[in-house]
Formats: C-alpha cells, sequence, structure tokens
C-alpha cells in the first residue's frame, strides 16, 4: 500500500522574469516527508516557510524545480490526471465560487467536475450543508454570504467529492470560535471513518495542530526541521525551562535574546491593554532573575511570571527561532 504523500529531495526555485526584479527564491530546499494512510498530519511554518508551495506542488497546480513528488503512488508531474482525481483543496479565506449562483447551485457546479452523479451530489450537499448548519442558506447568492458561511462553504466544496486525500492550508483562518470549532470537529470525524482518508492540514494555530494532528513537521526556509508526534516534538524542549512574563508595555527588547541562559526569545505586543507578553526558553534558570532586571530597568512593571510546562510554541521557538509573524 503506497503512502498517500511522498516527496523526495524536493525543491523549488522561483525566478524573477526579468534580471533586473531580483534575485532567485527557494521555496522548497530538498524535502523529504512520508505521510501514511489514514494520517491527519499537520505542518507548522512561519509566513513564507514554504507551506503553501508545497500544497501546491502536491495538488498539481505547481510543478517542481527538482525532486520527486507522489500523491496515492502517483507522480504529480507525469500522472497528475490519476492524482486530482485522488484530492480535493481548501484554503482559509480563499474566494471561491460564483456570487452570482446560490450556495447550492456552486456546490453542484464544482462535484460536475469531479464527475459526480448529479443525484448523489445534490444528496450530499444537501447532508453537509445541514451538518455545518447552512441549510437555510443554501438558496441564498454567496455574494450575501458572512466571512465564516463563505469559509463553511469551502469546506463544503472540499469535502463533499470524498476525496481520498484532502490538503487543507489554514482552513480556520479568521474565523470566530464557533465557525473554527465546526470546521475541526468535522475533519476529525471525516479522518476517523475511513482507514484510507487522508489529511494534510497547514495551520498558525498551535493549540489546533496539538489537539488535532497525530503527527506535525514544522518547515522553515523550505526546510523540514522536525517530524513526529505532539508528545515526541514537546520532549525535545523538556530539558529547557520554559518561561512566560506578561509586562506593561516594554519598548525596548533587543538585549533580553542576549542574556546568558536564554536559549531563544519571542515576544507579542499587545498595543490595546499597553502590554507585552516575553516567551523564554532557558538553558539556565539563572537566567530569570537578569531577565527580570532587565524588564524593570527597561521601564516595564511585571505583571505576570510563570514557568511553564513545554508547548509546541515552545517547539517551535527552539527550532524556528521566532513565533508566527
Amino acid at each position: 500500500m503506497p503512502p498517500a504523500v511522498e516527496t523526495k529531495a524536493l525543491t523549488r526555485v522561483f525566478h524573477p522574469k526579468k534580471k533586473k526584479e531580483g534575485k532567485s527564491v527557494t521555496a522548497l530546499a530538498g524535502v523529504d516527508l512520508r505521510i501514511e494512510q489514514g494520517e491527519l498530519f499537520g505542518m507548522l511554518g512561519p509566513n513564507g516557510a514554504g507551506k503553501t508551495t508545497l500544497l501546491k506542488i502536491l495538488s498539481t497546480l505547481l510543478l517542481p524545480t527538482s525532486g520527486k513528488a507522489y500523491v496515492a503512488g502517483f507522480d504529480v508531474e507525469t500522472q497528475f490526471q490519476a492524482v486530482r482525481k485522488r484530492i480535493n483543496m481548501v484554503s482559509g479565506g480563499e474566494i471561491s465560487g460564483y456570487g452570482l449562483l446560490t450556495v447550492k447551485e456552486n456546490l453542484w457546479m464544482f462535484t460536475q467536475f469531479y464527475g459526480m452523479k448529479s443525484q448523489l451530489a445534490l444528496q450530499r450537499i444537501d447532508e453537509m450543508l445541514d451538518q455545518f448548519g447552512l441549510a437555510d442558506k443554501k438558496d441564498e447568492k454567496v455574494r450575501a454570504l458572512s466571512t465564516g458561511q463563505r469559509q463553511k462553504m469551502n469546506v463544503i466544496r472540499g469535502f463533499v467529492t470524498d476525496p481520498e486525500i484532502i490538503f487543507l492550508d489554514e482552513p480556520t483562518l479568521g474565523l470566530d470560535v464557533n465557525a473554527s470549532r465546526t470546521i475541526r470537529e468535522y475533519i476529525v470525524d471525516w479522518v476517523g471513518k475511513r482507514k484510507d482518508r487522508t489529511v494534510l492540514l497547514t495551520t498558525h494555530y498551535m493549540a489546533e495542530a496539538d489537539q488535532l494532528c497525530g503527527r506535525i513537521a514544522i518547515i522553515d526556509d523550505g526546510r523540514i526541521l522536525a517530524c513526529d508526534t505532539p508528545e515526541n516534538l514537546k520532549k525535545m524542549v523538556k530539558t529547557s525551562t520554559m518561561l512566560k512574563l506578561d509586562t506593561t508595555h516594554l519598548e525596548n527588547k533587543q538585549g533580553l535574546s542576549s542574556i546568558r541562559g536564554v536559549e531563544k526569545f519571542t515576544f507579542t505586543d499587545n498595543p490595546e491593554n499597553n502590554m507585552t507578553s516575553l516567551r523564554f526558553v532557558l538553558e539556565d534558570e539563572a537566567a530569570v532573575s537578569d531577565i527580570v532586571s532587565s524588564v524593570i530597568a527597561g521601564g516595564a512593571k511585571i505583571l505576570g511570571l510563570r514557568k511553564t510546562e513545554p508547548t509546541l510554541e515552545d517547539v517551535f521557538i527552539k527550532l524556528v527561532g521566532k513565533g508566527f509573524e
């Protein structure tokens, strides 16, 4: 039984159309990856890490520069028609469909691209609209939907053809809690019902990856830095100390990363509350006193300080050296 996805030394380089337009950009730099059938596999990486480029190659929308990629055992370059019959893809924030058509008409149209029999397609559409709480919107024009409703429709479009493998590129991006929960619950239920169904999910939400995925790859600068279960990834930073500080707004943070004993450091500013959140991976707990002194010297007040258990965010910061941007 072939893996659902396999890449070997996969590389993609984007060259400028004209020499004056800049340098070439390497989006993927020799990616080796294997995802078995039945996995709900996650991929984490900052903007520009290569996640979307990888999905576009796997979904036959983009050719690799070198290396090989296989989906359901088929070569994405030479057997792309066989690949397309077995996959679907959903991206967060995408604007798909035709605004003049109704929700149901749009979904039916997409099923016909896959050659589904109309009766079966209409039955699945009705079932999924009901499951996603959109049954009362089926006769509304797509242009009248809210952002969350439109994204639910996009997710339905991806799953209604019942693909073997589905690529989800940040499917809950920018959605409210209820819409995100509905989509996550459906993903878990869908992949769990049959052993031959596979999901490759990219996300910016650490908790989402931790909750959903059996294995996770961390990618940056077009390279896979680590790939394992969430539990095993967290063990990578188990020997380090995780420290989180909440302070009033701290203007100068540059010196914090150079304090002895600080392995990695990231921060988040919250201008609305005039607060800064600092997160450290420490090699030596003795660094805590120097961190506190530096924060106070910078004119900020410490509102909260606590050591925490390792999270995927800590792993990400340790490997990538920064949080999501």
